[in-house]
């Protein structure tokens, strides 16, 4: 796909790091697939990988977490 930030390359395979906020809880989930530009850089995360990243950032803001780094292949296992 072309980048829609910007519009100047396509997009390639790769893993990236994800940074959510919830329920004032931070999770970081690094070696996230995503679709990478190879211009700017910016990452693109299916639809699929965002809702277990936000499940498992929603598990981890309700057990009291406040700070946590997950790798995703263990974060959704």
């Amino acid at each position: 796909m072309r980048c829609v930030i910007c519009k100047q390359e396509e997009t390639r395979a790769g893993e990236t790091t994800v940074t959510l906020e919830r329920q004032g809880a931070t999770i970081l989930f690094k070696n996230v697939p995503a679709e990478i530009c190879n211009n700017c850089g910016e990452a693109y995360v299916d639809e699929s990988v965002t809702g277990k990243l936000l499940g498992t950032a929603e598990q981890a803001a309700s057990a009291g977490v406040l700070v946590d780094v997950l790798e995703y292949t263990q974060a959704v296992a």
